[in-house]
C-alpha cells in the first residue's frame, strides 16, 4: 500500500511499530527504532513497514517481492513468531504494537534482512529434484512418467514449500546446531524421495539419515507451527524417520522409479485448438548447457 494512499478519514487506529535497525558496518549492536503508523482497513505489515519508510525513514531495509505469499522473501519475526509481513494484517494482530525483528537463526545482512545463504545451501545439499538412471532420459525426455493421483497425493503437500525460511528461524534444533540440515531441506528431500518418478534414493540417504539429519530432529512441531503454505516439515521429517524404519527390517522393499509412458499412437488434435508456440529452448542447447 503506498502511503499516499492512505488518507486520514479512512484510518482505523494508529500503532506503533518497534522495529529492529542494525547495520554491521556501523552499528555496535542491534536496536529497537519506534514509529507511530496509521492504520488503515486490510492494512499488512509489510504495508506498515513501506508508510514508514516513505514517511519517517528512508533508510529501513527489508526484503519483499509479490505482496501476496507467494514468494517468501518477506519473511520476519513478528510479535513474537516467524511470519510473512505481507500475509499478516495489523488489525490481526490484536495489538497495539508491532515488533518487526529479522528471522532468527539467521545473520542479518542489515535490519531486517537475513542472510538466507545457510538456507539455500542445505536445501542444495538435498539434491531436490527428480534423479533418474537414464541420464538421456532425464536430459533429453521423450515422453511423461507414469504416475497415479494417489501417488501424487502421497508428495504434493510437500511440494508447496516457497523457500522463505520460517520453519528454520522456528526450529529449536537450528537454533542451537549449525551443522543440522534443518525442517526446510530434510522436507524437500522427502518429498523426491517418496515421488514415484524419482531413483535418487541412495544420493539422498546421507543428509536424511545422517547424525544431522532426521533423527536430529526433537519434534517439537514448530516449523509445522509457522509455515504459511500447510507444508508441515515435522510430517515429512516423521515420515521419513517410519521409512527408513521400514525398509531396515525388510516392511518395505526399495522401489525402482516408474517408467516413462509410450507415446500414443494414432492421435488426432482436437479441431479448432491452435498450435502450441514455438519451444524456446532447443535441444541443442539442452546437449551443450554448462551445469553449474
Amino acid at each position: 500500500m503506498s502511503g499516499s494512499a492512505v488518507q486520514d478519514s479512512a484510518v482505523i487506529k494508529t500503532v506503533r511499530f518497534e522495529v529492529l535497525r542494525y547495520n554491521p558496518g556501523k552499528d555496535a549492536e542491534p536496536r529497537l527504532q519506534q514509529y507511530v503508523v496509521p492504520v488503515t482497513k486490510g492494512m499488512t505489515v509489510l504495508d506498515g513497514l513501506t508508510w514508514i519508510k516513505e514517511h519517517e525513514d528512508h533508510t529501513l531495509s527489508w526484503r519483499s517481492s509479490c505482496r501476496m505469499g507467494i514468494c517468501g522473501s518477506c519473511g520476519m519475526f513478528i510479535n513474537g513468531l516467524p511470519r510473512l509481513a505481507c500475509n499478516n494484517q495489523i488489525v490481526h494482530l490484536h495489538s497495539d504494537v508491532v515488533v518487526v525483528k529479522p528471522l532468527p537463526n539467521f545473520d542479518i545482512i542489515r535490519d531486517l534482512v537475513p542472510d538466507l545463504e545457510s538456507l539455500f545451501a542445505k536445501h542444495r545439499s538435498v539434491k531436490p529434484y527428480l534423479i533418474r538412471k537414464d541420464l538421456e532420459e532425464q536430459n533429453l525426455p521423450t515422453g511423461e512418467y507414469f504416475q497415479s493421483e494417489q501417488e501424487l497425493l502421497n508428495y504434493i503437500q510437500f511440494a508447496y514449500c516457497i523457500k522463505c525460511g520460517l520453519c528454520m528461524s522456528a526450529c529449536p534444533t537450528v537454533a542451537t546446531s549449525k551443522d543440522y540440515v534443518g525442517p526446510q531441506a530434510l522436507t524437500q528431500a522427502w518429498r523426491y524421495t517418496t515421488d514415484t518418478r524419482d531413483e535418487g534414493v541412495k544420493e539422498r540417504t546421507e543428509k536424511l539419515y545422517s547424525p544431522h539429519g532426521v533423527y536430529r530432529c526433537h519434534f517439537a512441531g514448530a516449523c509445522s507451527q509457522v509455515c504459511p503454505k500447510g507444508v508441515d516439515p515435522a510430517l515429512a521429517i516423521q515420515l521419513a524417520k517410519k521409512d527408513a524404519f521400514l525398509k531396515t527390517f525388510g516392511f518395505r522393499k526399495h522401489r525402482r522409479g516408474t517408467p516413462v509412458a509410450p507415446p500414443v499412437e494414432n492421435w488426432v488434435a482436437k479441431k479448432n485448438v491452435p498450435k502450441a508456440p514455438a519451444p524456446t529452448v532447443t535441444q541443442d542447447w539442452l546437449l551443450n548447457r554448462q551445469v553449474p
